[in-house]
């Protein structure tokens, strides 16, 4: 089954939520399908399917070489197999992960999604939408704290996003590390993100200036943090 894996691509914070208008993060995730105008559809659960979020997705993807939908599940839900199933690429927004994987266990969204990319295909998002594919990820679903959280399994690994645009991020990275709750993780800053092939890490994407993504580990005691290379666009 792993040959027929897709693509993972992972986003730490930034992109059309935030500036419809600067699409670099999102012609890249539309290229490495490598289709002249791929399906793409827009999965908001976890904003609770915020209005204005589905309004920039679509201004942002409108514009560009693709066909855009979107998947409610908290109003009149279509049928999700159908939807699912002729989609080439899925996006995943950011928002309350707990919750979001909640929803989807319910209508068994997760599974879908788990054959659309054992099929080959793309699975991407940003913040939950990025954290939620790894095995486990650094979530502020909590309004006291920030937690780890089971995640869906996709990839081996466990994901903090917004590494440098909220500030316990990276101590509570850096505390599970060497506290050795953790064996590593991946963090992204906002504006960064990670792409995996066939469940590999093939490189980062910087699409914000000076953003970085990095593995985190522990190396003679100590934490150590490394810069992930890659691309800037």
């Amino acid at each position: 089954m792993e040959d027929n894996l897709g693509q993972i691509i992972a986003v730490g914070g930034g992109g059309f939520g935030r500036n419809p208008h600067d699409n670099k993060i999102e012609k890249y995730i539309l290229k490495s399908s490598n289709l002249k105008k791929p399906n793409i559809c827009f999965i908001p659960t976890a904003s609770a399917e915020e209005n204005s979020y589905i309004v920039n997705y679509y201004t942002a993807f409108s514009s560009l070489q693709c066909n855009p939908i979107h998947l409610n599940l908290f109003k009149r839900t279509p049928r999700i197999d159908s939807v699912i199933n002729k989609q080439d690429i899925i996006y995943v927004g950011g928002g309350n992960t707990k919750s979001m994987l909640a929803v989807w266990r319910e209508w068994k969204l997760d599974v879908l999604l788990k054959k659309h990319y054992q099929k080959g295909k793309i699975v991407a998002g940003v913040s939950a939408g990025s954290i939620c594919w790894f095995n486990r990820g650094i979530t502020d679903s909590w309004a006291s704290n920030l937690n780890l959280i089971d995640c869906l399994d996709f990839i081996d690994g466990v994901s903090c996003p917004h590494y440098n645009s909220e500030k316990d991020r990276r101590p509570i990275v850096h505390d599970l590390v060497q506290n050795k709750k953790i064996d590593s993780c991946y963090a992204s800053d906002d504006g960064s993100a990670l792409h995996f092939i066939k469940g590999k890490l093939f490189q980062s994407i910087s699409f914000y200036k000076n953003a970085n993504s990095y593995k985190v580990s522990l190396i003679d005691n100590k934490v150590d943090e490394k810069i992930i290379k890659g691309i800037s666009l």
